[in-house]
């Protein structure tokens, strides 16, 4: 079973005659230096995804923390950490981590791409109760590639890693004294990076003048990597991870909907039938997350006194094994080589885009008319509904409307900047609220189910009328929100 950690840590080129500044002076107390040699082998597949995903994985032997380690990205300077014990696996990496990596492999095989040797010296940094403030190692560092042909390498570099007291702001402070020592941020995020030469894919840069095209790729890029940043969270059944994950599938989705004048709509439909498919998939895990964390959320709304039997045992009982289930089902699809080919198609459509004539247009003039047709789609569909005396699929209906807007809207920001937000901002109250409503709807036969013939009927029927006056109050709100949200352009 892998452990896991977060770190958060920046890196910088250091010359071979630079000497580090008084590290004292920072925070008062500096213990070191402590010296390591360390041997790790880099494993990859041979078109090195793992690296251009910002992902490393590598077995260390050496130093206090030797073993299988698998870095994935977790934020801006941060990673997520996941450890396992040496054990046997020499030539090929556990199964506890290699399974975490499938978003990339798709099936594909991991093999040693590079060899690197460190030699490190350790300072730590304390506040007076000895609390770890960060450390700062100094590498030299001899690395070597692996293949049909290998090139040798040395280099030195700093590393300044945040502790459980640290914060941003001492990195700031370590940053500014490195670099009135000439020691300035490396342009490689890893060492196998530099050793390998090869960078993370990174999204198109976006400014005043990008073009429609630009920013929705730009956007497009932003879901493929939080896609397959959730995968691995998902596999290890962490909180909220399948909800990102849908909602990564949905944003490409609806983008690739909603922006089918810039990238031809033609040839994005079997793409949008998958994601369809991935976010149908995982839907079950997540309606039932939601249904079980509403039902303890009403339950402990309520007096005590009107909660007659446990309860809470009798929601754990119907929820457990369903949710288990669920999981399992999840990480099958993860598993399966339509997922894979779904995987790829994303980076086909990143590598060559389809964009049509319109996408070359400036995006503040192209944008806004095909985020006001998405605001049309939901005024229709919020009419209908108002107009519906049965009105819950209407409102269904008008909830993914809300989302496609939203989600429009968010496109478009970084062109649009504060009308895009303000309206996106809105169109999210709207989908919060008519959420809210379609999971009412979903909640009530939950409820009536639990209650029959049950010593908990009563509760449960108190739950029950819960869910029905919820419903009429996110109906009586809808055309208010909807009135703000009409005042928004883009």
């Amino acid at each position: 079973m892998a452990t896991s950690s977060t770190e958060t840590e920046r890196k910088y080129e250091a010359p071979s005659d630079a000497s580090l500044p008084d590290l004292t002076g920072i925070t008062g107390l500096a213990t070191g230096p402590e010296e390591f040699d360390l041997e790790a082998t880099y494993f990859d597949t041979d078109d090195y995804r793992l690296a251009r995903a910002g992902v490393t994985l590598r077995r260390r032997v050496g130093g206090e923390d030797e073993g299988w380690h698998l870095k994935l990205p977790a934020g801006e300077d941060s990673r997520q950490e996941l450890r396992v014990p040496l054990g046997r696996a020499v030539k090929q990496p556990p199964k506890d981590l290699s399974s975490l990596v499938r978003a990339h492999t798709r099936g594909g095989g991991l093999g040693p791409v590079a060899q690197i040797h460190t030699n490190r010296r350790r300072w730590q940094l304390t506040n007076g109760s000895g609390e770890l403030l960060a450390e700062v190692v100094d590498d030299v560092v001899t690395a070597q590639t692996m293949g049909s042909s290998t090139t040798t390498t040395s280099w030195r570099e700093i590393e300044v890693e945040l502790g459980e007291g640290g914060d941003r702001d001492l990195l700031d402070t370590v940053e500014q004294h490195l670099g009135d020592a000439g020691i300035h941020p490396s342009s490689s995020k890893s060492k196998l990076s530099q050793v390998i030469g090869v960078k993370r894919d990174a999204a198109p840069a976006i400014g005043k003048k990008s073009t429609a095209g630009e920013v929705v790729l730009a956007y497009l890029y932003e879901q493929r990597a939080a896609l397959q940043n959730q995968d691995p969270r998902v596999r290890r059944n962490e909180d909220d991870a399948v909800h990102q994950l849908r909602v990564a599938t949905r944003r490409m989705r609806s983008a690739l909907q909603a922006f089918g004048k810039i990238v031809d709509r033609e040839r994005t439909r079997e793409l949008t039938d998958e994601l369809k498919w991935l976010a149908g998939v995982l839907g079950n895990s997540r309606d039932l997350e939601v249904l079980r964390m509403r039902f303890e959320d009403g339950l402990h709304s309520l007096p005590p006194e009107v909660v007659l039997g446990d309860v809470d045992a009798r929601l754990t009982r119907h929820f457990a094994p369903l949710e288990a289930k669920a999981h399992k089902e999840s990480v099958a699809a993860l598993d399966d080589k339509r997922y894979f080919a779904l995987l790829n198609a994303i980076d086909a459509l990143l590598a060559d885009t389809p964009f049509t004539a319109l996408a070359s247009g400036k995006a503040k003039e192209v944008l806004p008319k095909l985020v006001e047709k998405a605001r049309h789609r939901l005024d229709v569909r919020v009419e209908t509904a108002l107009k519906t005396k049965d009105n819950d699929e209407p409102l269904h209906e008008a909830r993914k409307a809300a989302k496609r807007l939203r989600y429009s809207a968010e496109v478009a920001e970084p062109a649009l900047g504060k009308h895009a937000t303000a309206l996106r901002k809105r169109a999210k109250d709207v989908q919060t609220l008519l959420g809210d409503h379609q999971d009412s709807v979903v909640a009530r036969p939950v409820l009536l189910a639990l209650g029959r013939g049950d010593d908990n009927g009563f509760t449960f029927g108190l739950l029950y009328g819960r869910e029905v006056e919820l419903a009429h109050k996110t109906e009586a709100e809808l055309p208010a929100l909807w009135r703000r949200l009409s005042k928004e352009h883009p």
